[in-house]
């Protein structure tokens, strides 16, 4: 006869065992366990297709799996997807987004429309940890990484929204949101080969752009796994001791430690780099600044994007002036360095590049 005592505690072992995240298993993995519970291997590439091609979210909605297995699965495995929180709409028609995770923490994403193309921006951690001046994330404390299905999960809900607000698909996808992407380096790389896979998304590699504020030894071993994905690196100074000022995380990646990771990663890889340049007023808009930029694209076949600065109620960064902008963009062009200059998209709303944060809403 089981005494109470004991039965007590085993029913609260029992309600307190850990579902596993389905999500973080492999392939491989998922057939071993499906083993291990009296099930056929095979069903785990019937599953597999379910959470990555199909983004389902629950296991009710896998037909082709018997009532029984759907509930040993329920029993074993949880689904921690991503859900949509709230939504803004821009004036320019850009969508940015808070998404709630499961363990009750908040991250944005944005859906950038153009006429040619459908972006989504993901995040990559919940908050950041390096401190960038000009840039609202990095006033806000790193909780921590995000898994690779909920960076997939983002991508979902995004393509989703482009659907239903612009009839488009999704044509590209930014790790530009909040956090450091090669911070996070082995679930951001996961959750690239889940879009991309043939069961997953099947998204071209190619119009993914992973961008970084310059993680050197991150940057040679995205040149080691020979990544396809374009890499775009936060440069926005060409100078260590301006860059040093704006972007702490240069004092331990130098720009002289960039460039020789650049250089190793582009001849593994023969992608070029886009470079990120925000020209701020009266700090980096000058000819001195174009020259020393210039200078630094010689180091690897690269093209500059100039960005409009979007401010933040937290620093007193301006953006330059328009005519100074123009100015440094075609001394770059008179040097052969490919140059775009990018208008900010969404904001109004606090969705443009820079402005990701969660604020807490006041009564």
């Amino acid at each position: 006869m089981v005494k109470k005592g004991k039965l007590t505690y085993l029913c609260i072992v029992l309600s307190t065992t850990k579902l596993i995240d389905i999500r973080s298993l492999s392939l491989e993995q998922l057939k071993a366990k499906l083993v291990d519970m009296g099930e056929q291997g095979f069903r785990a590439k019937q599953i597999y297709e379910w959470i990555w091609q199909k983004s389902a979210t629950d296991f009710e909605e896998m037909s082709n799996l018997s009532k029984g297995l759907r509930e040993k699965l329920k029993e074993s495995f949880s689904i921690n997807y991503v859900k949509v929180k709230e939504s803004q709409i821009s004036s320019d028609k850009t969508i940015k987004s808070s998404f709630s995770l499961y363990d009750g923490n908040i991250i944005e994403g944005v859906l950038i429309p153009t006429p040619d193309r459908m972006t989504a921006c993901v995040s990559s951690q919940v908050g950041c940890s390096l401190t960038c001046k000009f840039c609202a994330t990095g006033y806000m404390d790193r909780k921590r990484n995000l898994n690779a299905d909920e960076i997939y999960d983002q991508v979902v809900l995004i393509s989703k929204q482009a659907e239903e607000n612009y009839g488009q698909p999704l044509s590209n996808i930014v790790y530009m949101g909040m956090g450091e992407p090669l911070l996070n380096y082995a679930n951001m790389m996961k959750s690239v080969e889940r879009i991309t896979a043939a069961d997953g998304l099947n998204m071209a590699a190619k119009r993914i752009t992973v961008s970084t504020a310059g993680i050197a030894k991150m940057i040679k071993k995205l040149g080691d796994d020979e990544v396809r994905f374009n890499l775009a690196l936060s440069l926005h100074a060409a100078n260590d001791k301006k860059r040093n000022e704006i972007m702490p995380i240069n004092e331990q990646n130098s720009l002289t430690a960039l460039a020789e990771a650049l250089r190793y990663y582009y001849a593994k890889t023969k992608n070029p780099v886009t470079f990120e340049y925000i020209v701020f007023h009266n700090f980096n808009d000058e000819l001195q600044d174009a020259k020393e930029l210039a200078k630094f694209c010689k180091h690897v076949p690269c093209k500059v994007n100039i960005i409009e600065y979007n401010p933040i109620s937290l620093a007193d960064f301006v953006n330059a002036e328009a005519d100074k902008i123009e100015d440094f963009a075609s001394y770059l062009r008179s040097q052969g360095v490919v140059t775009n200059v990018r208008r900010s998209r969404g904001k109004d709303i606090d969705a443009a590049c820079g402005q990701l944060a969660i604020k807490e809403k006041t009564n």
